[in-house]
C-alpha cells in the first residue's frame, strides 16, 4: 500500500474524522518534539558542549535523517505499531469507518492530555509508551474486549520496555568504564576539546536514532488512519511515503524548539551531573541500544534508553552521583504511563463514541 500526498489530502478533505486524526497526530508529534526529542541533546547542552539553539537545529536535522535512512533500511518498528492493535469493526466496510476513526481520535487526544501533563511538571515521560498505552486502551474500548490487542506484537513492546531500561543502564556503565580505561594516561586538558566534539557527535547520533524510532511510530498512526478511512480490514504491506517523513521531522523539530528546555533541565542538569566524556559515553550507549532495537523491530522508549544510560554512566563513578529522588519521580511516571494513559484512552474512547 502506498499513499500519495494529494491522495491523502483529497481523502482528508471529504472525510472529517480522518482530517481530525491527522491534526491530532501532528499534535502528538509536536508534543513528542518537546517531551521526548530533547533527551537526545540534554547532556551536550548541560555540559556546555553546544549552545541550545544550535543543538535544537542539529536535533531537527538528525531526526529527519533518522526517519528517512532507517525507514529505508527497515520499517519494522512502524509495522509493529501498525499491527499491535485492531481498530477495525467486523463487517463495517468503508461506510462504517467513522467509529474506528473516532476511537483513534480519542486515543490521540488521550495521549496529548497525558504528555502535556508530564511536560507541565518537567517529567520526561515516554511518549512512545503513552502512544502504545493510548492506542491499546482505545482499541479495547472499541472492541469491548481484549480482542482489540494483538498479543504477539505486544510481546515485542514488553521486551522493548525491559531492553531500553536494563540495556541502557548496562551499556552506559560499560562505555563509561571503557572510555576511562582508554584515556587513563591522557592529559585531561588535551582531551577536553576532543570530548566536546565527540559529545556533539554522540548527541547527533542520539537524535538520529530518536527519529528512527519515534518517527516510525507516529507515521504508522497516519497510515492507520488512512486505512481505517478506506474501510480496509487487512493490509499485508505498506510503504512509508517520503512526504510523510518530511512532515514528521519538521513538526518534531518545531516541538523541540518550542518547549524542550524544561525536559533538558530535568534530564541533563537535575538527575545527574556529567562531565563531557561522560556525556559522550551516555549518548554513544543510548544510540547503540536504539540502533539494535530499530534493526530488530522493537519499539523501545528513547526516553528510557537515554536516561538509564545516563544513570549507568554516573553510577560507574559512584552510586551517589545519581540523584535518586529525581529517578524515583521518573520511574513513577514511567510505571504509571501504561495503566494511566491506557485508562484515559479507554474512557475518552467510550465518551467520544457515545457523543459522536
Amino acid at each position: 500500500m502506498t499513499i500519495g500526498f494529494m491522495e491523502f489530502i483529497s481523502e482528508a478533505a471529504r472525510n472529517l474524522p480522518l482530517a481530525i486524526v491527522s491534526i491530532l497526530t501532528i499534535g502528538v508529534i509536536l508534543v513528542n518534539g518537546w517531551t521526548d526529542a530533547p533527551n537526545a541533546i540534554a547532556t551536550c547542552i548541560s555540559t556546555r558542549s553546544i549552545k541550545p539553539r544550535a543543538a535544537i537545529l542539529m536535533a531537527a536535522v538528525m531526526n529527519f535523517l533518522g526517519i528517512v535512512v532507517m525507514t529505508a533500511i527497515s520499517a519494522q518498528v512502524a509495522i509493529t505499531i501498525f499491527n499491535m492493535v485492531d481498530f477495525t469493526v467486523a463487517g463495517s466496510g468503508a461506510a462504517g469507518a467513522s467509529e474506528p476513526l473516532i476511537a483513534l481520535c480519542a486515543a490521540l487526544f488521550a495521549i496529548e492530555i497525558w504528555a502535556v501533563a508530564a511536560w507541565k511538571f518537567g517529567i520526561p515521560t515516554s511518549e512512545s509508551h503513552a502512544l502504545i498505552a493510548g492506542l491499546t486502551g482505545s482499541a479495547i474500548a472499541l472492541q469491548g474486549s481484549l480482542a482489540g490487542v494483538n498479543g504477539a506484537e505486544w510481546v515485542k513492546v514488553l521486551i522493548g520496555l525491559g531492553a531500553s531500561s536494563v540495556l541502557g543502564f548496562a551499556m552506559g556503565f560499560v562505555v563509561a568504564k571503557l572510555t576511562e580505561f582508554i584515556f587513563r594516561n591522557a592529559n585531561r586538558a588535551h582531551t577536553h576539546r576532543f570530548f566536546r566534539n565527540a559529545q556533539i557527535g554522540g548527541a547527533a547520533a542520539m537524535a538520529f536514532m530518536h527519529g528512527a524510532q519515534d518517527g516510525q511510530k507516529f507515521m504508522s498512526v497516519f497510515l492507520l488512519g488512512f486505512v481505517l478511512a478506506r474501510g480496509q480490514t487487512t493490509v499485508t504491506a505498506f510503504a512509508v511515503p517520503f512526504w510523510l517523513m518530511i512532515l514528521c521531522a519538521v513538526v518534531m523539530g518545531l516541538g523541540t524548539s518550542v518547549g524542550g528546555m524544561k525536559i533538558i533541565k530535568t534530564v541533563g542538569m537535575d538527575m545527574v551531573k556529567l562531565e563531557k566524556y561522560q556525556g559522550f559515553a551516555s549518548d554513544l550507549a543510548g544510540a547503540g541500544c536504539l540502533l539494535v532495537s530499530s534493526l530488530t523491530g522493537l519499539p523501545v522508549s528513547t526516553t528510557h534508553t537515554k536516561t538509564t544510560a545516563m544513570m549507568g554512566v554516573a553510577a560507574s563513578r559512584r552510586i551517589s552521583a545519581v540523584n535518586w529522588s529525581v529517578v524515583k519521580e521518573l520511574v513513577f511516571a514511567w510505571v504509571m504511563t501504561f495503566p494511566g494513559c491506557g485508562i484515559v484512552g479507554f474512557l475518552v474512547t467510550k465518551l467520544f463514541i457515545n457523543i459522536f
